[in-house]
């Protein structure tokens, strides 16, 4: 019974307040309830109330209606704080699996200050800020996260308790961007591409009495055991020997190079491999099923075949489309008695 009113519940809330990376809070998704003091507190307005009608007592009376006034306004306060602030989802992080990922939100406030706002999520919480009515102000609220993909917290809490912590304002922001998580780096055994470097004008022929070596113009990255230095002593060109049968191309990260290893630990393999090269500089490609990232060296290069890690196999999150109120069905038209005997005769 619980379980159904609480996925009632979560139904109804993601009616009112849908998937947005930009989310006002007004008067119809401001909630408000009385905290735990603010029970107790209301609690010992009604025993005074009490009191003061069977002793007819008007000091009682005065102060009764004077703390009743006080809870009053604090629960317009409080409501107030929340009232006309927009919250933006600036910018979904990215970081690798089981850490925490950044989101970048931006509050603005409206008419009125934001005082002692909260965001949280999850396990996350942030400390309470105060926003100047007009002004905004950068939150980086950090989501965790278990495994690689996309990443997109189901709801992100803003509250308030200001002023006295008697009652609390709050709301949901449902954001559409999702987060990218990278796979956990582990550190990679030595494996062979299978992919072929596929240049054909960049290789050389080979020297004479070595009937498997090709050689090929050196590249950055290349390791210092491969250069043939002897010529490189005698004609000043630098080349690279490569063994057929025995070494693929030293440029490319092969999904297919760890045979018989589960997917996921290929991924790790190779996301430890990425960081690697790119900690040296070194120019690398990247072989998935189904993508293939040609060679490139940088930052902005590692992030890309990182993305493609994070990514591969997995469908980005999509929210189900709710039908409209009082949709139904296309009913197929009956068939009247006379067609039927029609089509039986």
């Amino acid at each position: 019974m619980v379980n159904l009113l609480r996925r009632r519940w979560q139904r109804w809330v993601n009616r009112r307040i849908p998937r947005s990376d930009v989310q006002l809070f007004s008067q119809k998704n401001i909630f408000i309830l009385p905290t735990g003091a603010g029970v107790v507190f209301g609690l010992l307005l009604v025993i005074m109330l009490i009191t003061g009608i069977n002793y007819q007592n008007s000091l009682i009376y005065l102060i009764t209606f004077m703390l009743g006034a006080i809870f009053v306004a604090a629960m317009h306060q409080t409501h107030r704080n929340l009232s006309g602030l927009e919250l933006t989802l600036v910018q979904p992080g990215e970081g690798i699996a089981g850490e925490d990922i950044p989101f970048r939100f931006r509050a603005t406030a409206g008419n009125a200050d934001a005082i002692a706002v909260r965001l949280s999520c999850e396990d996350s919480e942030l400390p309470a800020i105060h926003i100047l009515a007009g002004q905004a102000a950068d939150i980086s609220l950090p989501v965790p996260s278990a495994f690689r993909g996309y990443l997109r917290p189901e709801r992100v809490r803003i509250e308030t308790r200001f002023p006295f912590g008697l009652l609390k304002a709050w709301s949901w922001m449902r954001p559409a961007s999702s987060a990218v998580v990278f796979p956990r780096p582990v550190p990679a055994p030595e494996a062979v591409s299978s992919v072929d470097e596929g240049d054909e004008h960049s290789r050389l022929l080979a020297p004479e009495g070595n009937d498997h070596a090709d050689l090929r113009p050196w590249r950055e990255g290349d390791l210092s055991q491969r250069v043939m230095w002897k010529r490189f002593a005698r004609s000043g060109q630098m080349v690279v020997a490569d063994w057929e049968g025995e070494q693929g191309s030293p440029h490319w990260l092969d999904f297919n190079a760890y045979p018989g290893t589960d997917h996921e630990l290929r991924l790790g393999y190779l996301a430890w491999l990425v960081v690697e090269r790119g900690k040296g500089g070194a120019r690398f490609g990247l072989n998935l099923p189904g993508e293939k990232i040609e060679p490139d060296s940088g930052p902005v290069h590692v992030t890309r075949c990182l993305r493609a890690l994070a990514v591969w196999g997995e469908e980005p999150p999509r929210e189900p489309i709710p039908e409209r109120y009082g949709t139904r069905r296309p009913r197929r038209p009956a068939t009247s008695g006379m067609e039927t005997s029609r089509n039986i005769s």
